[in-house]
This record gives structure tokens, C-alpha cells and sequence, in this order.
């Protein structure tokens, strides 16, 4: 196996880990909002806001983490 084998491999791992942690973070956050939602529906809007600026911040790591992978093997 070449070392460029191995680079594609780790990226395409990378971004694997990268994807399914990310995945595994916003169903916690949105389990946990709904959660609190149900509790207290009075403050629903505002747990909302919050889950949405989780979930980009979430995503937003997640991209950066892909496209670093992406770098990564084309190199």
C-alpha cells in the first residue's frame, strides 16, 4: 500500500468521525431541547434559538473538520 493510500484512507476516516460526531451531538441537542420544551413550553422559543445556534456551531466545526480532510488528501 502507498502513502497516498494511507492518506486517502484517514481522511476518508476522518471525515467519517467528523460526520457520525457530529450527527451523534445535534441528536443529543435536539433530544435535550425537546426535553425541556416538554417541561416548560413557556420557554420553547427560546430553548429553540438556542438549539439552532448549537446545531450551526455543531456544523460549522464539522465543515471545517471536512474540509481539512478534503486538504488532507489531496496532498
Amino acid at each position: 500500500m502507498t502513502p497516498s493510500a494511507f492518506a486517502y484512507m484517514a481522511a476518508g476516516l476522518g471525515a467519517a468521525l467528523a460526520v457520525v460526531g457530529a450527527g451523534l451531538g445535534i441528536g443529543k441537542l435536539a433530544t435535550a431541547a425537546l426535553e425541556a420544551s416538554g417541561r416548560q413550553p413557556e420557554f420553547a422559543g427560546g430553548i429553540r434559538t438556542t438549539m439552532i445556534i448549537a446545531a450551526a456551531l455543531i456544523e460549522g466545526v464539522t465543515l471545517f473538520a471536512l474540509v481539512i480532510c478534503i486538504i488532507l488528501a489531496g496532498k
